[in-house]
């Protein structure tokens, strides 16, 4: 009998899986696992990798990259190309922004990638802490609704499936939660403009990422990632999003305490899933010993992005694709 796979999305140390790795993925199998700069090298060994995580995991484990184009992107020049950041985007044609989600999405696809951690919905506002900045298309929530349902829509279409971050909003952090918690302290007025764009999203067959962030008008004690009353009451009730909920990485400082303990809270809280990130096999294994498996809920929800993302995807033309995008970008660039 197959062995359930734990609630659990986690990194891996290098450009192969180690003896070690692999044992501990036969013993307490993830669900998939994400990757970063030190597990790439170039297309054959990307493939040959995402070959063998799906040897162990199964078929359709599902296998996450951060590539959202700009800052963040971790398939970078010589053997693929320079994506531009969702600011480039901002005030322009959604075609632009969907056939550059497109064409991303095929380099991914092409490898054996089939989730892509974007787009960010967050708005850029005015003081904030620029972990966020040009990772956003903007301030105005309609627009980054607009732009962002056009990069999820490219994506499924060349046959990945994206995942919206970081809800309800991380726009507001005045530091990086990579370093540090974040605590926003405006009302709930202001946090409604954060939530809209994943409103707008939440029926799109997205993913969705947590923020590690603290909202002392939803929950003065735990962040959102952590907090049952901000995923029941907000996330699932007022944005309305019932797809899968991931958090974003517990390695980062935004939290404190050992890995099992975090993934148990955080399931236990209402995300799905949990991602542990950081590939260093003692903390890995501590994370999936203390994740729960992988839910019936959890499960449906898994299938049902995979279901709307095979609805939308499609043939695609790269020249035409080219062309749609350049069209915007182009432009902008001779007269930046």
């Amino acid at each position: 009998m197959t062995m359930r796979p734990r609630a659990a999305i986690v990194g891996v140390s290098g450009p192969r899986l180690t003896p070690e790795e692999s044992a501990l993925f036969r013993s307490m199998p993830p669900l998939g696992a994400i990757l970063f700069a030190r597990n790439v090298e170039d297309p054959g060994q990307l493939r040959a990798l995402t070959a063998e995580l799906r040897g162990l995991l199964g078929a359709e484990a599902p296998i996450l990259v951060d590539q959202e184009g700009g800052r963040v992107a971790r398939l970078r020049p010589p053997h693929w190309p320079e994506f531009a950041p969702a600011a480039a985007f901002a005030g322009g044609p959604a075609g632009a922004a969907r056939a550059n989600a497109a064409l991303l999405g095929q380099d991914c696809a092409a490898l054996g990638i089939d989730v892509v951690c974007a787009p960010v919905l967050d708005l850029r506002l005015p003081g904030a802490h620029d972990i966020i900045g040009d990772r956003s298309f903007g301030a105005e929530p309609g627009e980054v609704a607009r732009l962002g349902l056009a990069v999820a829509e490219g994506l499924q279409a060349a046959g990945c499936i994206p995942v919206i971050k970081h809800i309800p909003g991380h726009g507001r952090a005045l530091v990086d939660s990579h370093l540090d918690l974040p605590r926003v302290s405006v009302g709930l007025d202001e946090l409604a403009l954060d939530c809209a764009p994943f409103a707008a999203l939440a029926d799109c067959g997205a993913w969705a990422m947590t923020a590690h962030i603290l909202y002392a008008a939803l929950d003065a004690e735990r962040p959102a990632t952590l907090s049952p009353l901000i995923i029941e009451q907000v996330i699932r009730g007022a944005i309305g999003f019932d797809g899968v909920l991931v958090s974003d990485d517990l390695c980062m400082k935004a939290l404190r305490g050992e890995p099992g303990a975090l993934a148990a809270a955080a399931i236990e809280a209402g995300c799905d899933l949990v991602l542990h990130c950081n590939g260093v096999l003692a903390e890995t294994a501590a994370a999936l010993a203390g994740c729960p498996a992988l839910s019936d809920v959890a499960e449906s929800r898994l299938a049902e992005a995979r279901a709307a993302m095979l609805a939308r995807r499609r043939p695609l033309d790269a020249g035409s694709l080219m062309a749609a995008r350049d069209a915007w970008l182009a432009p902008a660039s001779a007269s930046a």
